[in-house]
């Protein structure tokens, strides 16, 4: 079984943008070489020194999809990240972590990040909220979110 996550967005920005806007945050986290391209990043993805393997994607959801309904978001791009399973997990997720508040900081609309069916953050109309569970934001990723945020429980309907 994989372990995927999704950083799935309603903005204005093209596919291009985003993908722009996420090299220029990972160069200096030094997750991508500087001969990855933003068409790179949104035809075959990229995959960073711990394996993690990363794509921009026009993401159009169906109007049942739970990130519509549930939250009333309706993503146009995502990022997926495909997490290497064997080994450095943890790692890796702070690594998708400071992609995605680097991201956050750079382009405008709503936001959700989920992978294995838990939600780690929303951002809708403005408001970042982060997740309220202490394992999935410890205060070494805490520390790289730049915008205001509030926690509280974020899940899925049961539906």
């Amino acid at each position: 079984m994989a372990i995927s996550y999704d950083l799935e967005m309603g903005t204005s920005s093209s596919l291009e943008q985003v993908a722009l806007a996420l090299l220029d945050v990972g160069r200096p986290l030094g997750l991508f070489e500087e001969a990855v391209t933003p068409a790179q990043l949104t035809r075959d993805g990229a995959v960073t020194p711990l394996r993690t393997w990363i794509r921009v994607y026009e993401r159009t959801p169906a109007p049942w999809a739970p990130v519509v309904t549930d939250f009333g978001i309706t993503p146009t791009v995502a990022i997926g990240f495909g997490i290497h399973k064997h080994d450095k997990i943890p790692e890796q997720q702070d690594d998708l972590v400071r992609l995605s508040a680097g991201l956050l900081d750079r382009i405008t609309g709503d936001a959700l990040l989920s992978g294995m069916d838990t939600l780690w953050l929303m951002r809708r109309g403005g408001e970042l909220i982060l997740n309220a569970r202490d394992d999935i934001w410890p205060e070494r990723r805490l520390a790289v979110v730049h915008q205001p945020y509030r926690r509280e429980a974020l899940a899925f309907s049961e539906e």
